[in-house]
């Protein structure tokens, strides 16, 4: 009989690895992909519906398009999580699993930061950048833009630096970039902590754009009242426009099972097994220690296939996780650069930065396309 897989997510993560068991051993399993939502959307693309750029109808790819052996997609909603016994509820059925892994994503507290509700504009969640569009559009007489990080771990590292030079880009092709400023304030010592050189041509971008970085600075609270930001360090700052990147947790649903400690899933990084036999976790739900992006999640996807492949044909155990992702970032007149990092495979994280040009535009709408295909099929426009 057909081991039972039960996929919770499907993110970068929850695609990817339906995907690669569905490919090698579609005789062997039977499995089931639940999300609560009925499309899949790449986290950029909120950046692209937030600036303008493409229509929601553009950026979603229904989970009903995914047609592959074995797989079987339900939009439900998880409400309950029993790892011992490999059970989900949801609100519609029960489903009992041979093999359970949890890709459910991180969610966002907007309300951890007093003050962002009411005076400021979260755009990670698709509704926030539908909001934070329209407010950039209503911004018609310049002034100060602060793209605050809120919270020590959140999805897409390069994705502060991303925003504020599109905002900077934006602000410049309405004629407002003169009689405005940009500031970037986010926990994170330096763009990115693990290289200093990156770090540094990615400062160096930012400075010549005009855009002023605060790192190793976060935003505790906003004054609603009178417009202005509270620092961890004491300082001040005013705005106009406050675009923040809230605190990530975990859901609840994942919080209230035996799953979580310290507000997340602990991991073999290697192999991304729980504590619980045949229970593994893979993306921003994990406390691995890896960055949250959705070329991370794709990876720990690919590996934690590779381990079920390898589980159920009784092949030998596959290389562990090397931690080795790329993710792209825009600078706005379809210039684009990339930074590759490789976490795990040696002693100490890696990370390289290749400069900006159309040409890696180009490539990032090839990735895009790429993987539509592969988790869709090659007929989705």
């Amino acid at each position: 009989m057909a081991d039972h897989v039960v996929v919770l997510g499907a993110g970068f993560g929850g695609l990817e690895l339906v995907t690669g068991i569905s490919e090698a051993i579609p005789d062997k399993v039977h499995i089931t992909l639940i999300d609560k939502s009925d499309a899949f959307m790449f986290g950029f693309s909120k950046l692209d519906v937030m600036f303008g750029r493409r229509q929601a109808s553009e950026v979603w790819n229904p989970y009903r398009g995914i047609d592959k052996p074995g797989v079987e997609f339900r939009q439900e909603t998880v409400t309950a999580i029993d790892p011992e016994n490999r059970r989900v509820v949801t609100d519609v059925a029960t489903y009992d699993a041979d093999i359970l892994v949890v890709a459910l994503g991180a969610d966002y507290d907007v309300a951890a930061t007093p003050g962002l509700a009411e005076d400021g504009f979260e755009f990670y969640s698709f509704s926030g950048a539908e909001r934070a569009r329209d407010a950039l559009v209503a911004f018609n007489n310049g002034g100060a833009v602060v793209v605050g990080v809120l919270g020590p771990f959140f999805k897409c590292p390069g994705a502060p630096i991303e925003t504020a030079l599109l905002v900077d880009n934006y602000l410049a092709k309405r004629g407002l970039r003169e009689s405005s400023t940009v500031h970037l304030v986010s926990p994170m010592p330096a763009p990115i902590p693990i290289s200093q050189k990156t770090s540094s041509a990615l400062t160096a971008i930012l400075e010549e754009h005009g855009i002023e970085y605060w790192p190793g600075s976060k935003v505790n609270r906003l004054d609603p009242e009178h417009h202005v930001a509270h620092l961890d360090d004491g300082r001040e700052l005013s705005y106009d426009l406050f675009l923040g990147i809230p605190v990530h947790c975990a859901p609840e649903v994942v919080v209230a099972s035996e799953l979580v400690e310290d507000g997340w899933i602990p991991v073999d990084p290697a192999t991304f097994a729980t504590k619980f036999p045949n229970v593994y976790a893979i993306g921003d739900v994990t406390s691995a220690p890896v960055p949250r992006a959705g070329g991370i999640a794709e990876g720990e996807a690919a590996t934690v296939a590779k381990v079920l492949i390898a589980k159920l044909t009784e092949d030998s155990d596959p290389l562990p996780y090397d931690g080795s992702a790329g993710c792209y970032v825009e600078l706005g007149g379809d210039l684009v650069g990339r930074i590759d990092v490789n976490f795990l495979s040696y002693d100490t994280p890696v990370a390289k930065f290749t400069a900006p040009s159309a040409a890696l535009s180009e490539e990032k709408q090839a990735w895009e396309s790429a993987r539509v295909h592969r988790w869709f099929g090659p007929n989705v426009s």
